[in-house]
């Protein structure tokens, strides 16, 4: 359970809870979306993140009509129709928001409706890698993305401890 391994996370005591970096690939990216409006977040990485109607939420994934999935997701779905969009719609940190070029799950327009939600975001960096599948099947995609995120999240960090700093 998502919340239950944030809450577990959270209490460690060395734990800096005001920076909290969340990264989610698919399902996971859409979790993690909703997750913002749950618990405090920083930092929000997502990696095609996947998009699925509110009233299908109690429904098994592998039980959903494959077709209309496809459908809804090759639409601009708008914020305050959508769990996770809306979600994003109110997150005031900053997001990476990655893309796979030739993506059959997750089309160009739900990373659209995604980057469309993030308008009250600190910052909002849109990568898309050329040629990568939804999985990353080739080697070089995933290179790509792990500099992508490794790039944003050093700056994030780094930029924020500067700021505290020039602070004080």
């Amino acid at each position: 359970d998502l919340l239950a391994a944030y809450d577990r996370l959270l209490a460690h005591p060395a734990l800096d809870t005001s920076a909290i970096a969340v990264v989610g690939t698919s399902y996971g990216g859409y979790l993690a979306s909703i997750l913002t409006s749950l618990r405090p977040v920083r930092w929000l990485a997502l990696r095609v993140p996947a998009l699925y109607r509110d009233e299908q939420w109690h429904a098994p994934k592998r039980d959903l009509d494959k077709l209309d999935l496809r459908d809804y997701r090759s639409t601009l779905v708008r914020a305050d129709s959508n769990r996770a969009l809306h979600a994003c719609s109110q997150f005031t940190g900053d997001v990476l928001l990655v893309q796979s070029e030739t993506d059959d799950y997750v089309p160009h327009a739900t990373i659209m409706s995604y980057r469309a939600a993030c308008q009250q975001t600190h910052s909002l960096t849109h990568r898309i890698i050329d040629g990568a599948d939804h999985a990353l099947s080739e080697p070089v995609s995933q290179q790509a993305y792990t500099s992508i995120l490794v790039d944003w999240i050093t700056e994030m960090v780094v930029g924020e401890r500067l700021s505290i700093i020039q602070s004080s």
